[in-house]
């Protein structure tokens, strides 16, 4: 695989043109550890040309048609899907994702420009009366939208923020991930040939996160900030946005429990123990953290689910046959050593299966036994192939671990029906998989409680987060 013509533009997107600078950052393949490319790196003057871009393009853009906007919106699922290839591509060479799972998101990520088209040609206002005399209300766009992306999802996270923003009429600054930038500024190109009027969206890659954000946050002309991160930084952001009062909704940190129910069948559990915890390398927030299983079942499950581990193949992302790719850097393979070995020095048990090729950043499938409910791996997003498997007493048990924690993202449990409905129903997340190990639907709500964040993403929710409700009262 060659990043080579996949990618023809590798500068900022502001404006509607592309902008060289003075700094270039490189973009790693965790693959091999060399450089894959140079891209532009994103300065605070730089970013202050992108909000004004969005701030001139806005008032154009929220007085488009509904229709019109969602045409651009289904355009951009078209071409997204014309070149879906392509955009795997980059996501295998940037990121480390296998074949199959860069092919499964980027079909993950166009449906939310094709969920968003259908939603803009219908949203409205509404007429209502009240005991005094009429209501009126009408939907209007937030405005300039400051999107902030992780590298784990390149395209899925870019296209569920910018979908909403553009289907409500707001004008756009992603900032991607400095790992993986080469995904985005694909999109941006897509998304120009979809018909996205120049300065509704803008892309701008940077190595100095922390001052580039800073400076559009500081800037009045940003209303909203849109962040999918880790919790401590989402708790930084949350202070600059008060400045300004500026709307934020925010993706953090999760830390799943993946409850394995005395009712449950195992074969099953184990299929979606494997999807839930190694979709990605386990490199996802709703990644499977914490296995609760019962303990009439834990013999079972945790051989089954050594032995699937064991089978994994790892290997490059360009391998077709790759199950297990690399992690995305190497600091993320010494924070994962890390934390395997602090479990160990707490009592439990790794066992590392292949450690895969001698060059990258990769780090083995890991099973983790006899961990105790207290051990510090429980509390932490661990993002990555490692699964450790608690054994509890019965579905109190289960419950009362399984909310030990300031998380709550999502949560998978495996059982009958009633029984899963009813463990469910006081689980404190914002997401549940029941028998299933993927919860991701650009229909569906998306988020999280307690410290995993604020508002939703997708289904109907997610266009609201854009959106200013004015309410105009009137007597006739």
């Amino acid at each position: 695989m060659s990043i080579e013509g996949l990618v023809p533009h590798r500068e900022l997107w502001i404006g509607g043109e592309w902008h060289s600078t003075t700094k270039a950052t490189p973009v790693m393949n965790p693959s091999t550890g060399e450089v894959l490319a140079d891209v532009a790196s994103c300065s605070a003057a730089e970013m202050l040309d992108a909000v004004a871009a969005a701030s001139h393009a806005l008032p154009a853009w929220g007085r488009t048609s509904a229709r019109e906007r969602a045409e651009v919106l289904r355009k951009g699922y078209e071409l997204m899907m014309d070149r879906a290839d392509d955009i795997a591509t980059v996501m295998c060479l940037e990121m480390g994702k296998t074949p199959a799972e860069a092919r499964a998101e980027v079909a993950y990520a166009a449906e939310f420009f094709r969920w968003l088209s259908e939603l803009a040609a219908h949203e409205g206002g509404e007429f209502r009366t009240s005991p005094s005399g009429r209501i009126l209300t009408t939907k209007r766009p937030v405005g300039v939208c400051l999107l902030v992306t992780p590298w784990n999802f390149p395209a899925a996270m870019a296209t569920r923020k910018i979908g909403p923003a553009l289907a409500a009429g707001c004008t756009v600054i992603l900032k991607p991930a400095a790992e993986t930038p080469l995904t985005a500024l694909l999109l941006a190109d897509l998304l120009h040939q979809a018909g996205v009027p120049r300065g509704v969206v803008n892309v701008v890659p940077t190595d100095d996160p922390g001052t580039v954000v800073a400076a559009a946050l500081s800037d009045p002309r940003v209303r909203k900030l849109s962040f999918t991160g880790s919790t401590s930084v989402g708790r930084l952001l949350l202070k600059q946005a008060a400045e300004h009062v500026t709307r934020t909704s925010m993706e953090l940190g999760g830390n799943a429990p993946f409850l394995v129910l005395a009712d449950a069948d195992v074969d099953d559990a184990i299929e979606g123990a494997l999807l839930a915890k190694m979709r990605n390398g386990g490199q996802a927030c709703t990644a499977a953290n914490r296995f609760l299983v019962n303990r009439s079942l834990a013999d079972e499950f945790t051989d089954k689910l050594r032995t699937r581990l064991s089978a994994l193949r790892i290997g490059a992302a360009d391998q077709s046959d790759t199950e297990l790719g690399p992690m995305v850097s190497d600091r993320a393979v010494t924070s994962i050593k890390r934390m395997v070995s602090g479990a160990e020095s707490h009592g439990a048990s790794a066992e590392r299966m292949d450690s895969g090729p001698d060059v990258g950043y990769f780090h083995p499938a890991t099973a983790l036994t006899h961990v105790a409910p207290d051990s510090p791996i429980l509390q932490q997003e661990i993002f990555a192939p490692a699964a450790p498997i608690v054994v509890v007493d019965d579905d109190e048990h289960a419950v009362a671990l399984a909310n030990d924690t300031d998380a709550g993202l999502a949560a998978y449990v495996y059982g009958s029906l009633p029984t899963a409905l009813g463990v469910a129903e006081r689980l404190e997340v914002g997401m549940v998989g029941i028998n299933r190990g993927l919860v991701s639907d650009p229909a569906a709500p998306f988020g999280g409680v307690k410290h995993s964040g604020l508002g939703r993403e997708g289904g109907h929710e997610g266009i609201a987060e854009y959106q200013e409700i004015s309410y105009v009262s009137a007597t006739w």
